[in-house]
Parts: structure tokens; sequence; C-alpha cells
């Protein structure tokens, strides 16, 4: 599957952002997206994921209460809405696919991850 994330751009500390990320293929459905970020000079972070059931959604403690992860399977896009961005948010934002059936630990972990679209850079100014 081919990602292809978009909608970042430079925003206000406050302000909102949604970032989706297109799949090519029609097994879409069979994968579970995620969402992760990379500050300069930082290792890829998790940000959002879904269970590969889609009915759970996992957040890193940074973002719960602000970030929303959500999917339409009819347009094979996955969603990142981002709100209230503090400058701390400041990275380039990967969406990721994976196949397999994982822990909790292992939702948040980047070797999970079999396919990642080209990134997308959110920058949050004070």
């Amino acid at each position: 599957v081919q990602l292809q994330a978009s909608g970042g751009g430079l925003v206000q500390a406050g302000d909102s952002l949604r970032l989706s990320c297109a799949a090519s293929g029609r097994t879409f459905g069979r994968y579970a997206m995620g969402w992760f970020r990379q500050a300069p000079g930082k290792g890829r972070d998790f940000v959002a994921a879904f269970s590969m059931s889609g009915g759970i959604t996992y957040y890193a403690d940074s973002v719960k209460g602000r970030f929303t992860i959500s999917r339409d399977n009819a347009k094979n896009t996955v969603y990142l809405q981002m709100n209230s961005l503090k400058p701390e948010d400041t990275a380039v934002y990967y969406c990721a696919a994976r196949s397999r059936t994982t822990t909790t630990n292992q939702v948040m972990d980047v070797k999970m991850y079999d396919y990642w679209g080209q990134g997308t850079q959110v920058t949050v100014s004070s």
C-alpha cells in the first residue's frame, strides 16, 4: 500500500490543523493505521493509532484530549485532527500502516509498521 500524507502547514499556538493520509490499493481495510512525528534532531515518536479492528484508538500522552485519529474506509483515508496546537507539536508528521496484530505497547513501536508516507511538516509558532 502507498501512503500520501498532506495537510501540514505553519500555524500559531492554539490553532487547529487536520492531516490526511490517502492510501492506494483496495486492501486499505486490512491495515491498522497510525501517525508518528519526528522533530528536528529527534527520533520518530508515536502520536496516535488504531487497533487492527479499528475499534480502539491509542494516543501518546502528550496529545491526548487534543488530537483525534479517524478513518474513512470508503475514501481510503485516515485523518489526524489536531486542536490546541503547541510549539512542541512542531515536527514532520508521518502516517503509517501495519498488517500485524500487536500488543498495546507494540502499537507505539515504529518497527511494527510496514508502510510509511512521505511526511508532512507541521510548524507551530508561539
